[in-house]
């Protein structure tokens, strides 16, 4: 939301968001003004005060005859920035204060101390106070105020990345204790081992007359809500059929959970990677590189510690390097798509969904989307209101730096989004897809991860080169687990919400408004649920 003043100062007008249509004008004074309005104005207001009083005092400093009230002060503001014109301090700021502030050999020695204001208002009281007020003294002051508040903004925000990223890559108690109690009912409940499906609907697994969704977690209340959501959304939930593939500490309790609570007429099957002969390390390149990759990472990143102690690198660079070591990155589960022909020899079509997603819609219509022989239909990343998470290309993943990948491919390309994907299973056992993706992952290991540094998403975009189909953004929604500016009408309105982002809905770090989209879909009246205090 913006604040527009007009040049006499009578009227404020709001510019909501994307969204609302009409601006919201409001009179100074009416009673019409709601409290959001005034408080905003009233800040405002303040704001205009103190920039009044850095104005006057450097007035003084320039022994300039000035304004000496609020009326002409307004004027001066007025004909100067609220009309669009630059105001030109160069003609009333002593060369002394470009000096100091441009000063960089001092900026290491600032530490905080009582002579150091550490507010705007301890500020303007030192001004106040001063015995003798120059230009010099003035650019001292200000300066030590501002590097000392930058050091601790980016202490802050460097501790705030470590703490989400701790948060973000431990097990919550209370999914451990799912995990834990539904493995116990798998032993000792003869109910909750039943074979998913049951033995007459186990030939719908095969039939590509049904919509077929493959699903790969270890998190069993995530897969829960990713489940219930598609077939509660579903318009024929009878021809909808969810694979459901796990690792094998996590089948006995996903098998168990799913047994307890069926979601029919929607087919539901659970499998685990063991259960797959052909699956096991020295038959699937991806295993050694995982192992390969883990060694790797852990010497080149130095731990967390490492990371954080370091007081060069800016916090963003810093938070990329923190979320590079998130275990997601190193979990098969991220890699198990890209064997999806060799799982599915008898599918023709599959979409693929992520369980940090919620489905808001129908999803059939997807399987009647022109692939045009492309492999895989996804959203594409590059265009979007939204410049944090929807302006991603080539350059945002890899590392055009690197001869291999700046001779191979273009920076500029648009890159395209993981998580909810339409694979052509027909159309990818024609390629070497598979085969790329494995040499790609062999040649970043050979360069100490040099090619690019973290997810699948970069070897996907590489191995998938050409082979991508876009779809409509209205099916895929991204960004809600790193930021919370969508509103809540786009929000509602897309097909699949994805959580990508360490802020996911099962996490205390949730952004609390999405937080409920996700929340919807579990019953926290079930026993398992209660019993582990898993809560809204």
């Amino acid at each position: 939301m913006q604040l527009h003043i007009s040049p006499s100062l009578r009227h404020v007008t709001l510019l909501p968001g994307k969204g609302v249509r009409e601006f919201i004008k409001v009179k100074v004074g009416s009673r019409r003004l709601s409290y959001k309005i005034l408080f905003y104005s009233l800040l405002l207001f303040i704001f205009l005060l103190r920039f009044i009083y850095v104005l006057s005092t450097v007035d003084t400093i320039d022994d300039e005859t000035k304004c000496s009230n609020i009326g002409c002060k307004g004027e001066k503001l007025a004909s100067g920035v609220l009309r669009g014109r630059s105001l030109r301090l160069n003609s009333a700021v002593p060369e002394v204060i470009y000096e100091i502030l441009e000063d960089q050999s001092s900026e290491d020695e600032i530490v905080g101390g009582p002579d150091i204001p550490q507010s705007l208002e301890e500020f303007v009281d030192s001004m106040k106070g001063s015995k003798r007020l120059d230009a010099k003294t003035f650019a001292i002051k200000l300066k030590s105020m501002v590097t000392l508040l930058e050091k601790r903004t980016r202490t802050a925000k460097i501790q705030e990345y470590l703490y989400r990223h701790v948060a973000s890559s431990s097990i919550p108690k209370q999914l451990h204790c799912l995990s834990l109690r539904l493995a116990h009912e798998h032993a000792t409940n003869a109910n909750s081992r039943l074979q998913l499906p049951l033995p007459e609907l186990v030939p719908t697994l095969v039939n590509n007359s049904y919509f077929h969704f493959v699903l790969a977690s270890d998190n069993i209340l995530a897969a829960s809500v990713v489940a219930t959501s598609l077939v509660y959304n579903s318009l024929r939930p009878e021809t909808v059929v969810l694979h459901i593939i796990t690792d094998r500490k996590t089948f006995a309790p996903m098998q168990a959970w799913f047994s307890l609570h069926p979601l029919s007429p929607a087919v539901i099957e659970v499998k685990a990677l063991h259960h797959f002969d052909w699956f096991a390390k020295g038959k699937v390149p991806v295993l050694e590189a995982m192992e390969k990759d883990q060694k790797i990472r852990a010497q080149f990143r130095g731990g967390s510690s490492a990371i954080v102690a370091n007081n060069t690198e800016k916090p963003y660079v810093i938070a990329a390097k923190l979320q590079a070591m998130s275990p997601k990155y190193n979990s098969v589960m991220n890699h198990v798509r890209i064997y999806l022909p060799q799982m599915f020899p008898s599918l023709n079509k599959v979409v693929f969904l992520d369980d940090d997603l919620v489905v808001q819609s129908d999803l059939s219509p997807l399987f009647e989307i022109e692939m045009n022989g492309k492999v895989n239909g996804a959203v594409e990343t590059c265009h979007g209101g939204d410049k944090f998470v929807m302006s991603k290309r080539f350059k945002s993943y890899l590392n055009f730096s690197h001869p291999l990948i700046s001779k191979n491919f273009d920076a500029n390309e648009c890159a395209w989004a993981y998580g909810m994907n339409i694979f052509d299973l027909e159309a990818w056992r024609k390629t070497n897809i598979s085969e790329n993706y494995h040499y790609w992952l062999e040649e970043n290991l050979k360069s100490d991860l040099s090619l690019w540094q973290l997810g699948t998403l970069p070897p996907g975009l590489i191995a998938f080169h050409g082979h991508v189909q876009v779809i409509d953004p209205f099916w895929h929604m991204l960004g809600l687990g790193y930021q919370e500016n969508s509103t809540m009408a786009d929000v509602e309105r897309a097909a699949v919400v994805h959580f990508n982002g360490r802020a996911k809905p099962w996490l205390d770090i949730a952004f609390p408004q999405l937080r409920k989209l996700w929340t919807k879909y579990v019953d926290f009246s079930d026993k398992f649920i209660k019993s582990c205090h898993i809560r809204p």
